[in-house]
């Protein structure tokens, strides 16, 4: 996750030049060599495991590791790592434990991986949702919009008041992506829908977060979207009788009435190349930014209220955002003051993607700064 937005805006630029045609299969083709001693893999979270959510989903991409590896492979993890000074902590004593390869899924940890990076050179470092890199520090993110297109198109088709509310963490690129992907998304279905949106300036705080989505549904808001760490808005939506999407996780244990569609991060296959790529002798620095095609985000988990109709329909469009046939940021685009943003005919480049600082027409709310 990011942390703010001057650092985010920056990395738009570094991020693309380092961008490469690269999937997470791609990253090792060779079959790990064999050792009597496992690989030894680290890996950092910046919040509890919970049952769902950022956190719980690069749990179940170490558990992948295990999965994939067997006894071949050694995992370790440190939750609820406040990004800064006890990052750069955490992160160190990973390295000095002897582990060879260290994971940090979360913004504020790029500097601290890539300081401590410095003092051992043989350790291989995976900064997620980084941006920089070096010799021995990957970067890797995936293209979340993708999956927020399509959970509004659910959206969309699923309102009855119009109305959708979105509880975000901090107004960076990659959460203004996914408000102005899932608002067109909506309205590509449904030109009445708008969206209103709540600023916490922080991503793991469940009783902010409820308080949030319980304001929105006294809104006419009848169905919400968040990007944020925990559970609470899924649990909210349950408790109002309202619909909400899952983001991060499948969350219809917690929601199994309002769930009608979940967004979920696919780390699994990516952290486990990267491990074998780590034993084969074979892993190189370099920057992964995949999506829908990559196997990174899926659309799915259906709740009980979504027609057969609309699943299908949902189905049919993210694999035609994986075959490159539907991109969520194809022109005409204006923002919510008025302006043309992308004239008809035209998509949004990566650069532009990535450096994304306006709120789509249909979104009601600022960008907080």
């Amino acid at each position: 996750m990011y942390k703010n937005l001057a650092a985010t805006l920056v990395a738009a630029c570094f991020f693309l030049s380092a961008v490469q045609a690269q999937t997470p299969a791609q990253t090792s083709a060779k079959s790990p060599a064999k050792s009597t001693e496992p690989i030894k893999a680290g890996f950092v979270y910046v919040s509890p495991i919970t049952e769902a959510g950022w956190t719980k989903q690069h749990d179940e991409g170490r558990k992948a590791v295990e999965k994939a590896l067997g006894d071949q492979v050694k995992t370790t993890f440190v939750a609820d790592v406040p990004e800064g000074a006890d990052a750069e902590r955490v992160i160190r004593d990973l390295a000095q434990q002897g582990n060879q390869i260290i994971f940090t899924p979360s913004f504020g940890y790029m500097e601290p991986t890539l300081k401590v990076a410095k003092e051992f050179p043989n350790v291989k470092f995976e900064s997620v949702t980084g941006f920089k890199t070096a010799s021995n520090v990957a970067a890797s993110n995936a293209r979340y919009y993708e999956g927020r297109y399509l959970a509004g198109i659910a959206a969309g088709r699923m309102t009855q008041t119009n109305v959708a509310g979105y509880v975000a963490g901090f107004p960076i690129p990659e959460v203004l992506q996914g408000i102005n992907a899932f608002t067109l998304g909506m309205r590509s279905v449904n030109p009445k829908a708008t969206v209103k949106v709540v600023w916490l300036n922080v991503w793991f705080d469940p009783p902010k977060e409820r308080e949030a989505a319980m304001a929105l549904f006294n809104q006419e808001v009848d169905v919400i979207a968040f990007h944020t760490g925990s559970t609470a808005v899924m649990a909210a939506a349950q408790e109002r009788g309202k619909m909400a999407v899952a983001y991060h996780s499948d969350m219809r244990k917690i929601g199994p009435d309002a769930q009608i569609i979940a967004v979920t991060h696919q780390w699994g296959d990516y952290y486990a190349a990267r491990v074998k790529a780590a034993m084969s002798g074979t892993w190189a620095s370099g920057s992964v930014w995949g999506g829908v095609k990559d196997g990174m985000i899926r659309v799915g988990d259906f709740g009980p209220k979504v027609p057969k109709k609309v699943q299908d329909e949902i189905v049919a469009k993210q694999k035609a955002v994986g075959a490159g046939k539907l991109f969520p940021f194809a022109g005409p685009i204006m923002d919510n003051e008025g302006n043309v943003v992308l004239p008809a005919g035209q998509s949004l480049s990566d650069a532009q993607i990535l450096g994304m600082n306006y709120l789509v027409q249909g979104v009601v709310g600022k960008v907080s700064r």
